[in-house]
């Protein structure tokens, strides 16, 4: 039987059709991080989605036109999140003049008109109730003003939405862009054709987020190196006084039962041994490091310590092929992120394969300052996690396949 991984490789991609006087529509995902004064502060996201438009403008389409969300408006204008603030980055980044369409319902006659040479970029779509709900109504609306619809959207690959599903059944040609290809071949190559050992780095806040993931890749997977406030919950399970950190009691019996899983597929785990224990988060005037079993009355863990470290270090640069998926403490607050940045750099400076699965990952990977060092870096938090799962993510479902 294929697996769900293979089968999303079997999509066409951009290279096996023809789009030649047709017009494109791409879904990208610009869903960049801005600052206060709506200056993108990180345009990974953009960038990656450059190779998929240029080579469309290459080819000679009759038109291009670019959908994406940012943020998350609730099916209404709202002035930080419209995509004007995107327009000079994409068009510095393009070197091409790319017409901002602020009314879609307005201008979608002359969108859906052959006007060679244009690229038009559409106001944030999820300024449409449509969009969120799956509208097929308005799912029609998108697909009637394109001959080519173009996935290239791995961030929202996950979701069943008007732009990234719906849109579909009402265009006959549809493929993935360059970045979903990618995607897929890089965490196919960690999981489908592993150079052994694996290791999966697994951190964030929750065990229940990742209850799936850890069912599903336990059998893939040689050692599982748990850390940030999740290994709380494993700690709290096997008897230890956590004290006033983050960890979910309710999930204990899961906790002990992924452990029981590790074991039966002798699956080597990696727990923390000492951690950074503080008064407050917020304000913090007492930070110690100090065993797991010696966390003091009152206090919180929010990193893993020195000795931790090292431990995980040893087990990362023994393996071949690694999977991080959750930062190891509180790495927004420097104080809190050299258990996540000693880390990043132990594992860039193994010969393994690395793989970042996306989202608060690649941002404390960005924050450490070994984002070139990795191997991949996914532009999907949810999306990558769900890929791990073993799921057929819902962006390449409808998506026209190779013979």
């Amino acid at each position: 039987m294929i697996s769900n991984i293979k089968y999303m490789a079997g999509v066409k991609s951009l290279k096996d059709i023809d789009i030649t006087g047709k017009r494109v529509l791409i879904r990208v995902d610009f869903n960049v991080p801005m600052d206060n004064e709506l200056n993108i502060s990180d345009d990974r996201r953009i960038r990656e989605a450059i190779p998929t438009i240029n080579y469309c403008i290459d080819h000679n389409p009759c038109s291009i036109t670019l959908v994406t969300h940012l943020g998350r408006p609730k099916g209404e204008y709202e002035e930080r999140f419209s995509l004007k603030h995107i327009q000079k980055r994409l068009e510095r980044l393009l070197h091409k003049k790319v017409e901002f369409v602020e009314d879609f319902e307005a201008s979608k006659d002359e969108i859906a008109s052959c006007s060679l040479e244009r690229v038009f970029l559409l106001e944030n779509i999820r300024f449409n109730k449509g969009e969120k709900s799956n509208d097929l109504e308005f799912a029609k609306k998108l697909g009637s003003i394109c001959d080519v619809y173009v996935n290239d959207a791995f961030g929202t690959a996950h979701r069943k939405h008007a732009s990234t599903y719906g849109i579909t059944d009402f265009v006959e040609t549809k493929v993935a862009g360059f970045l979903m290809k990618k995607e897929i071949e890089a965490f196919s190559k960690a999981l489908e054709r592993p150079t052994k050992p694996i290791a999966l780095v697994i951190g964030g806040s929750k065990i229940s987020s990742k209850i799936t993931l850890l069912s599903a890749i336990m059998p893939k997977i040689d050692k599982l190196i748990i850390g940030g406030a999740m290994s709380n919950t494993f700690l709290y399970s096997l008897g230890f006084d956590m004290q006033s950190s983050l960890y979910e009691k309710e999930f204990t019996d899961i906790a002990k039962k992924v452990l029981e899983d590790a074991k039966e597929h002798s699956v080597k785990i990696y727990m923390p041994v000492d951690v950074v224990i503080t008064d407050s988060i917020e304000n913090p005037i007492d930070v110690q490091v100090v065993p797991v079993q010696d966390i003091l009355e009152g206090f919180k863990a929010v990193d893993i310590g020195p000795a931790t470290v090292k431990l995980f270090s040893e087990a990362v640069h023994l393996s071949n092929t690694i999977i991080w998926n959750g930062p190891m403490g509180i790495y927004e607050k420097s104080r809190f992120s050299r258990g996540t940045n000693r880390l990043a750099s132990a594992i860039v400076d193994s010969y393994a394969y690395t793989v970042v699965g996306g989202g608060d990952t690649a941002d404390a990977v960005e924050k450490a300052g070994e984002n070139e060092n990795f191997s991949f870096i996914s532009t999907g938090g949810g999306a990558s996690l769900e890929l791990l799962e073993g799921k057929i993510l819902a962006g390449f479902e409808k998506l026209d396949r190779k013979d």
